[in-house]
């Protein structure tokens, strides 16, 4: 009961919540220098300025009159209140509002075309980041000090200090021949070639692999020395406790002790990360979708800040915080399945 309580109120306080981090976002964004009015203004003045130049009378000159028309336009002549309250409400969070740089788009439109790839990528470098890190975390502790350890830690290091961007960078110039006298394997770029549609079946799961191959692999490297070295340092935790003591002094094999009792307890950190899931799913990689210009929301969301495309920003941003909200209480009722005794006090 006190269980179902505590995940009540995390679900109420979603709301709360929500409302705090798009309040203040988005009241940054609407008097922050740079938006839709200044944005059309300057394209008009480049305009003016193009056809000045090729002899016609065009003037760069905004009247007040005008301006005072696309602050109309844009909404920008209601009080701030009410400009939250229509993007909240009649918007649907910013969904319905059309794109200021991709015009006759809504957000949502926008969104539902990268969802897919940021979902297929998010889903597959999550899953093998856990597939790979947790039985490499195992074997270190349960071979702690050996070579074994001493090898896998050494890479495990050397990945770390390699941020992912620049392992992308570096694995783009190496395999997919951007310089001139290198391997030329894996595509650049993309996330599908553009005869895709005329491949066998078996050609389109090819090209699909080669598309993420590389991108997938910064994915892992990015959260793998974390992963690793704390499912290790977890389960070694474990193993010097009391109970397991007990386990082996009670005539218990070591199996049954690692196998049966300390690897689910072992597990508790690691599940703070499931949540993650959530949002890696949504939100996509910023720098890896640049770098191998895969067409996700990571990229899809450098595009609207650097365009200024507030409506598809606000969008992105609002069910990135829904889904980082439910991520978290996602991860706390992870804790309550690895561990039943978990009690979540007022």
């Amino acid at each position: 009961m006190e269980r179902t309580e505590y995940f009540i109120r995390r679900i109420l306080l979603i709301v709360p919540t929500f409302i705090g981090i798009t309040i203040v976002c988005f009241g940054i964004l609407q008097f922050v220098p740079g938006g839709p009015v200044e944005q059309k203004i300057m394209q008009m003045r480049a305009s003016a300025s193009g056809e000045a130049e090729r002899g016609s009378s065009a003037t760069t000159a905004i009247t007040p009159e005008y301006r005072k028309q696309l602050e109309i336009h844009f909404g920008f002549d209601k009080p701030f209140y009410k400009r939250y309250l229509k993007w909240l409400i009649t918007d649907r969070i910013g969904l319905r509002m059309e794109s200021y740089k991709f015009p006759n788009k809504t957000a949502w439109q926008l969104i539902r075309e990268r969802l897919p790839v940021s979902l297929i990528f998010g889903i597959t470098g999550f899953l093998l980041s856990y597939l790979i890190c947790i039985p490499l975390g195992i074997a270190k502790a349960l071979r702690h000090g050996s070579k074994f350890d001493l090898t896998s830690s050494v890479i495990v290091f050397i990945g770390y200090a390699i941020p992912s961007f620049a392992f992308g960078m570096i694995l783009k110039m190496v395999l997919c021949g951007t310089v001139e006298g290198l391997w030329d394997i894996f595509p650049g770029t993309g996330f599908q070639s553009y005869n895709f549609a005329l491949l066998s079946l078996s050609a389109k799961t090819k090209d699909i692999f080669m598309h993420m191959f590389l991108p997938v692999l910064c994915y892992v490297i990015g959260n793998f020395a974390v992963l690793t070295l704390l499912m290790k340092n977890s389960l070694m935790e474990q193993i010097g406790k009391d109970y397991i003591r007990t386990v082996l002094a009670k005539g218990g094999s070591s199996r049954r002790a690692v196998w049966g009792h300390a690897l689910r307890n072992s597990l508790i950190p690691i599940a703070t990360g499931f949540g993650g899931i959530l949002m890696v799913m949504f939100a996509g990689s910023v720098i890896i979708e640049n770098i191998f210009e895969i067409p996700g929301m990571g990229r899809l969301s450098l595009e609207a800040i650097m365009g200024r495309d507030y409506a598809v920003f606000m969008a992105i941003l609002s069910l990135t915080s829904i889904l980082t909200l439910l991520g978290n209480i996602l991860s706390d009722f992870c804790y309550v399945l690895i561990d039943p005794r978990i009690n979540f006090q007022k």
